[in-house]
């Protein structure tokens, strides 16, 4: 595969994704940020409980 064919064929999928919109309806962008946000906090809690010696 040549580098010109690859490229080609991910303009087009980039093309397709854009049309389509790319998000499914069910996923709401602030619940799926505030959900990564609480995890990550949990796993800096967790973190910094085991470190408590440094």
């Amino acid at each position: 595969m040549s580098l010109h064919s690859a490229a080609t064929q991910l303009v087009t999928l980039a093309a397709e994704g854009e049309e389509r919109g790319g998000n499914h309806e069910s996923l709401n962008p602030a619940v799926v940020g505030g959900a990564a946000f609480v995890i990550l906090m949990l796993l800096l809690w967790i973190t910094t409980r085991f470190n408590r010696d440094r």
